[in-house]
């Protein structure tokens, strides 16, 4: 390991080493500001059409479209919170906060980018339970009515449960100066030092712990997740389509096309995701375990990977929700 003690001999805390601090050319900094705004832009359209067709419409429960503004709205905040001032500091514009002012911050970017994470695997979930749900066997098939409690329960334990996680992000952090820089990082929190604000953990020991339950917990165990509910998706729906052949008027089989069309827009968004978030596991924690002469390209990279989910998303929902299609059409129109 590349670290520096992080305790003198007073036992007083002290910044942990100095790291490696990425830059971006001007190429690259113009290219990362149009994939925010596409972002910000495009999470704000799913929030305002999706939230429009459910305030609209009370007759029914939008299950799926509560989950879609749900996952747009951690989108959003995540590029309100942290891009923006990214792009910000990208063109010049240095801020340094005050000690208590990073805590804030380092704690609210590691909530929202964790609850992103598993908003987007709730939308995984919810299609496979969808799909088990409108099984053969099951007689009743209408969509409950009202407020889906349940479902409003399980979205606010998310923030709930990963407001938790983040307490040792408020604690463990503190502000720099202009010439600080990382020697641990988070794919939750930035790949740089952003407005001063850097990691201070006691020791080296418990801020690798920590990075590596969070690469665990809100990194790959997400995306194995992922994987295994939309693979079983994908078997269930090819199981759907089977019975087709033999029972044409059964009221699930009519739901198949309907439901393959969803499940192709939740594989892609998966994909992407996957794509993302994979690249910058593996980019910052190249830099957390290895140090090698590859850190700082990795760093872009990784920058780069964790804007590219949050730019696209809207427009891979747009393909597979009706209501964005028609958003979208009239807006190219007119």
């Amino acid at each position: 390991m590349d670290f520096t003690g992080p305790i003198g001999p007073d036992k007083t805390f002290k910044l942990l080493g100095t790291g490696l601090q990425t830059t971006m050319s001007a190429l690259q900094a113009v290219f990362y500001a149009i994939l925010v705004v596409l972002g910000v832009l495009g999470n704000t359209t799913v929030i305002v059409v999706v939230g429009k067709s459910v305030i609209q419409d009370r007759r029914v429960a939008h299950n799926s479209n509560i989950i879609i503004i749900n996952m747009a709205a951690s989108n959003l905040m995540v590029s309100v919170m942290r891009n923006i001032l990214l792009v910000m500091s990208d063109f010049g514009i240095q801020l340094f906060l005050s000690r208590e002012r990073c805590q804030f911050l380092m704690g609210v970017w590691v909530w929202l980018r964790s609850v992103n994470v598993w908003s987007t695997f709730y939308l995984s979930v919810f299609h496979l339970q969808t799909l088990r749900r409108v099984a053969p066997s099951v007689g009743n098939l209408q969509a409950s009515r009202g407020v889906p409690k349940t479902l409003l329960l399980n979205l606010l334990s998310i923030w709930i449960l990963n407001l938790l996680y983040s307490i040792p992000a408020h604690i463990f952090s503190t502000n720099g100066n202009a010439n600080s820089t990382e020697t641990l990082m988070l794919i939750s929190s930035t790949t740089r030092p952003l407005l001063g604000c850097v990691w201070n953990f006691p020791s080296s020991y418990s801020g690798l712990a920590y990075a590596t339950t969070s690469m665990v917990i809100h990194e790959t165990l997400p995306i194995v997740l992922m994987t295994v509910t939309n693979l079983s998706s994908l078997y269930t729906l090819h199981t759907y389509g089977r019975t087709r052949k033999s029972v044409q008027d059964a009221p699930v089989v009519k739901r198949v096309p309907a439901e393959k069309r969803a499940a192709k827009v939740i594989l892609i968004l998966v994909l992407l995701f996957t794509v993302s978030w994979g690249t910058s596991v593996i980019s910052v924690n190249y830099f957390n375990y290895n140090r090698g002469t590859s850190s700082e390209f990795l760093l872009v990279i990784a920058r780069f990977a964790q804007i590219l989910f949050i730019a696209l998303s809207p427009a891979v929902l747009a393909v597979g929700h009706r209501g964005l299609r028609s958003c979208i059409k009239s807006s190219l129109t007119y």
